[in-house]
């Protein structure tokens, strides 16, 4: 089994797979802030840097290991526009140097469903260039792009399902409606796991929300 590095590690849905990933038998290592490091699961090993400076943590990167991407704002909202330059942005353009320094073998990058919205724009867009920015560096990578993950405590979404059943039906709605389906933690986790045990040999690939709810 490689190495998983992992980005976002104590978020809601890092600490996650940090879990699965211990359980099933990998060897993880998370890359937190000083304090953090105590909501990480036992056994995660971790280094305490800055994961907006590719310079602070590249060197305790695993050669060869898969890098695993998480880092973001939390309840991504369009009230956040510029948190979303200078936190998910800013923070995969540094881990896309780092792991090019390091020499990993596999990008993982939680992006977002890329059907243009109006309400969403700002987050789509700097998901966009996170992607960019990692073609840039051709390493292998899988991007994933869900559109809203529901689970604990976040919930909420679960009450526009309907209307979304309802937009489905109507020919001019249909395929946005279906684009931006709801996806759930534990297929988010399925995904990312399969992610993770299937390596592509090179160049991206692109999970999108069908292939998610499959998982």
């Amino acid at each position: 089994m490689k190495q998983i590095f992992i980005t976002g590690g104590t978020g809601y849905m890092g600490l996650r797979l940090i879990t699965l990933l211990l359980e099933k038998g990998y060897s993880v290592k998370a890359l937190v802030r000083n304090g953090s490091q105590q909501k990480l699961p036992e056994g995660c090993h971790y280094v305490i840097a800055n994961p907006f400076n590719a310079e602070s943590f590249a060197k305790d990167i695993p050669p060869g290991c898969i890098f695993v991407q998480l880092l973001g704002v939390a309840h991504p909202s369009p009230s956040k526009k510029e948190q979303f330059k200078t936190i998910d942005l800013a923070s995969v353009k540094a881990s896309a140097d780092a792991a090019k320094t390091a020499g990993t073998s596999h990008f993982i990058y939680v992006s977002v469903a890329q059907i243009p919205t109006s309400i969403m724009h700002d987050y789509q867009q700097c998901r966009a260039e996170g992607e960019a920015t990692i073609r840039a560096i051709e390493i292998p990578a899988t991007f994933i792009r869900p559109w809203y993950v529901a689970g604990p405590g976040h919930y909420w979404p679960l009450l526009l399902k309907p209307l979304f059943k309802i937009l489905e039906w109507i020919p001019a709605t249909a395929a946005k409606a279906k684009a931006l389906r709801l996806v759930s933690i534990k297929q988010m986790l399925n995904t990312l796991f399969y992610a993770i045990e299937n390596e592509p040999m090179a160049g991206v690939n692109v999970v999108e929300i069908e292939t998610i709810l499959r998982m």
